[in-house]
């Protein structure tokens, strides 16, 4: 998306009724979020682009990245 909010891109497109929670890695290079796509509420990580989707196989809401 653009600064000024034009230019929004969805990112995920699946079968899942609920991919939710996003949280910004701290560089802006990825986004993890939940969502049931597996048939299980888990934590999934993917390029800011919305490539390169990855399960992480644990439970939980990705409330920060840590560090």
């Amino acid at each position: 998306m653009n600064a000024d909010g034009t230019g929004v891109t969805q990112l995920t497109d699946n079968f899942a009724l609920n991919d939710m929670f996003p949280a910004w890695s701290p560089n802006g290079n990825k986004i993890a979020f939940e969502s049931d796509r597996d048939g299980n509420n888990e934590i999934f990580v993917m390029n800011a682009d919305g490539s390169n989707v990855v399960s992480l196989g644990q439970q939980g809401i990705p409330s920060s990245w840590g560090g």
